[in-house]
């Protein structure tokens, strides 16, 4: 399903069509993972999260990939992750880099999000771009920006990127809490060219 003109204000990519694609749809219903195979077809691939929302409280959204051939979810990733952190009451406001959602050369998931909380009104939403999944040359750089209702009633605008350091082509991706199951939400998957 092309998007014609509204991709220029969601992509910032030029208004002719089908260059940007709605390419799958997943819904959680308690769902202990979400997973999908990546496009070859595509420079740029891009996951929108809408009510992510975990069946246990202060548990955290991530994610990790399989490079062609491989499984167990476990690609080498170095990555950054910081947050900006404001609570309902207005008494705190912070900024803060957090070297426990980071990885240096890890083979853990990926944290996307931190300690959500798990309330009927509490989700997370925001995106991934990875850049470059089919590439058999160049290690696969990534960025996110999501926010989320922490479980201590604050907002988290949470901000991650890196590198998963392979050459080899990527072929799935998965999506899961860093605890238990993903209670709700709705992951779409859109292929730039």
């Amino acid at each position: 399903m092309p998007l014609g003109a509204n991709k220029v204000a969601l992509y910032g990519a030029s208004a002719d069509t089908g260059t940007a694609v709605l390419l799958s749809t997943a819904t959680a219903s308690s769902s202990a993972s979400i997973e999908f195979t990546l496009p070859t077809a595509y420079k740029q691939v891009k996951f929108g999260f809408y009510n992510v929302t975990p069946a246990t409280d202060s548990e955290s959204f991530q994610f990790q990939v399989n490079a062609s051939g491989q499984t167990g979810y476990n690609e080498t990733i170095t990555s950054t992750y910081f947050a900006a952190n404001h609570n309902e009451a207005g008494t705190d406001a912070n900024l803060s880099y957090t070297t426990a959602r980071d990885q240096e050369q890890g083979t853990g998931y990926q944290w996307l999000t931190s300690t959500q909380g798990s309330g009927a009104d509490e989700c997370s939403a925001g995106e991934l771009h990875l850049f470059n999944p089919s590439s058999t040359t160049y290690v696969k750089q990534f960025y996110s920006r999501m926010n989320h209702y922490h479980a201590s009633d604050y907002s988290s605008d949470s901000f991650c990127a890196g590198y998963i350091n392979t050459t080899t082509n990527l072929s799935e991706i998965s999506f899961k809490m860093s605890s238990g199951n993903i209670s709700s939400g709705t992951i779409k998957m859109w292929g730039i060219k």
